[in-house]
């Protein structure tokens, strides 16, 4: 029988290799996107002997020691090339990746990643029931929309799936941890990116090779709404690469209004996107950025957490020892050389406090996640209280006065 030590640590390896392939796969993915949105939009007018081909434009560009001459059909060629490139596993593989790693740490991981709690008493199969429920049912509404009048109206159909996003990550922040409910909005855009090169691209790239091959002239629609879902994908990267990044960031996931905070970071994110994207066409307006960036500081400022009400205790400021001691049994179940936690079987991020040294060399990210954010313990797994972070806090400010 395999121990418990050997188990813990294929876990971490096979948590390595799905975060790397998935990171990998969508670095692909969202690299096309954005050279193919950018090649879209920069196409020129091309000559009349192009036209006459039922070229559409052309561009001509630079790269790697060599000049590429590309040009961009109207509809399509008028005999099917012999080799055709398909751009699909790209998203493919980081959807599949995507859910294998979520499935490993939380489903497989549910108690410790994805139940918080003091939030909702779940069991380990109806956290995972709510989970995919809001997978699935978010992905039924965004297609239903892409299917309805609505997406002929841009503004309003990204105005109206961005207060849908916002609210889903309202209701998941609910019942989940802050992280699990960030991770869980991303894997839903993911899914809609997804979805849309599924039932939406390649569907009609299937329908344009069809009708080439059997020499009649292809449907524009279809062609038309696999643009625009490709657009879709385009404007939603953004928000999902912060997403991926947001769990090393817990001022945004932990905030009271972090429901909130992501939804104003996806709006920032997907205005940034649309300066480049208009630069593309030849369309320079810097303010959209300068206005981004604007948005940014000020979300910022909002959401800078006021000072918290330390709880009242009695007595001095504990001395050093006791506050070494109050971190290490709170703490050192999984910052330490030998974690005993059941699922962090190292040091997250090599931070240890098994010495008083190591607590005070550690003390201004003690005080941000333990005192001020309340991020730490993770999912308050070791029963920290409101009283016990006061007075953390209070040795810490007397360490700075010391010092």
């Amino acid at each position: 029988m395999i121990d418990a030590q050997l188990t813990a640590y294929l876990y971490d390896w096979l948590h390595l290799l799905l975060r790397f392939l998935h990171v990998v796969t969508a670095i692909a993915w969202i690299g096309a996107s954005f050279y193919f949105v950018w090649l879209d939009n920069s196409l020129e007018e091309p000559p009349k002997w192009k036209k006459d081909k039922g070229i559409k434009g052309d561009l001509w560009s630079i790269h790697g020691g060599g000049f590429y001459e590309i040009a961009k059909y109207q509809l399509a060629p008028e005999s099917m090339p012999k080799h055709l490139h398909w751009f699909k596993w790209e998203a493919y593989s980081t959807w599949i990746t995507g859910a294998l790693l979520m499935s490993l740490l939380y489903y497989v991981g549910a108690s410790s990643y994805l139940i918080d709690p003091g939030k909702a008493d779940l069991t380990e199969w109806q956290a995972i029931g709510i989970s995919v429920a809001t997978l699935l049912g978010g992905f039924i509404i965004y297609e239903a929309a892409c299917r309805s009048p609505l997406v002929n109206h841009g503004l309003v159909f990204g105005v109206v799936m961005l207060v849908i996003i916002t609210a889903i990550a309202w209701g998941l922040s609910q019942v989940f941890g802050d992280r699990a409910a960030y991770i869980h909005v991303g894997a839903l855009i993911g899914t809609c990116m997804a979805g849309n090169v599924f039932f939406g691209i390649m569907p009609a790239q299937r329908g344009l090779v069809d009708a080439v091959k059997r020499g009649v002239t292809p449907d524009p629609k279809p062609a038309l709404m696999a643009k625009l879902r490709s657009t879709h994908n385009n404007y939603a990267t953004l928000p999902v690469l912060f997403i991926m990044l947001s769990n090393h960031y817990p001022m945004t996931y932990g905030h009271d209004y972090g429901w909130l905070i992501l939804g104003a970071l996806a709006l920032i994110g997907a205005w940034a996107r649309h300066f480049f994207n208009l630069r593309h066409q030849g369309i320079f307006k810097p303010w959209i950025l300068i206005s981004a960036f604007l948005a940014f500081c000020v979300l910022i400022l909002v959401v800078r957490p006021a000072p918290r009400v330390m709880a009242e205790h009695s007595g001095a400021v504990m001395s050093d020892a006791e506050a070494v001691a109050l971190v290490q049994t709170r703490c050192s179940v999984c910052h330490s050389a030998t974690p005993s936690d059941d699922v962090f079987t190292v040091a997250p991020s090599g931070v240890m406090f098994d010495t008083a040294d190591q607590v005070r060399r550690w003390m201004d990210r003690i005080e941000a996640r333990a005192v001020l954010t309340h991020d730490m313990p993770f999912l308050n797994k070791t029963g920290m209280t409101d009283e016990e972070r006061a007075q953390l806090g209070a040795w810490i400010a007397e360490q700075r006065k010391a010092n």
